[in-house]
């Protein structure tokens, strides 16, 4: 069994569900690093599962960098529930974000570089991981870099 405090500690890290955060720490005989690598990896069988699922929601993002550099993306989801909630939103923030830094040349590019808060993880690991969270297909549409 279980505790409870283990189980919203784990919440808390990854915002998984209850029910996923109870199963990956029984997997892992309550070892949290192992549970985390656990929801990680469904999260991304999730996203693998919903590739394919069509995207006619989303919303635009900007981001202007000290009046100089300028980004705006374009990111679908599938609902217009998906594109109001806290992770879809913080979501596009950090694609901007990443735009205005690193300028990749497209959408491939980016989707194959390191985030510049977390090198551990790629911008594709991000948007797998928010899919798995949300449960609705995320892609990039399009993205535009504006520097004076």
């Amino acid at each position: 069994m279980v505790s409870i405090d283990l189980i919203k500690k784990l919440r808390e890290t990854t915002g998984a569900g209850i029910a996923d955060c109870r199963e990956a720490l029984e997997k892992s005989s309550g070892d949290q690093k192992k549970a985390e690598e656990i929801i990680r990896a469904k999260g991304l069988e999730r996203a693998t599962k919903k590739a394919e699922r069509e995207t006619h929601s989303g919303l635009v993002f900007s981001y202007v960098h000290s009046g100089k550099i300028g980004v705006l993306v374009t990111l679908l989801c599938e609902t217009d529930f998906v594109a109001k909630t806290d992770d879809f939103l913080n979501l596009g923030k950090e694609i901007c974000l990443q735009v205005a830094s690193m300028n990749p040349k497209d959408t491939q590019e980016l989707l194959k570089q390191e985030s510049i808060r977390d090198p551990k993880l790629t911008i594709n690991d991000m948007i797998k991981a928010v899919i798995g969270k949300l449960g609705e297909n995320i892609k990039i549409n399009e993205f535009a870099r504006i520097v004076i």
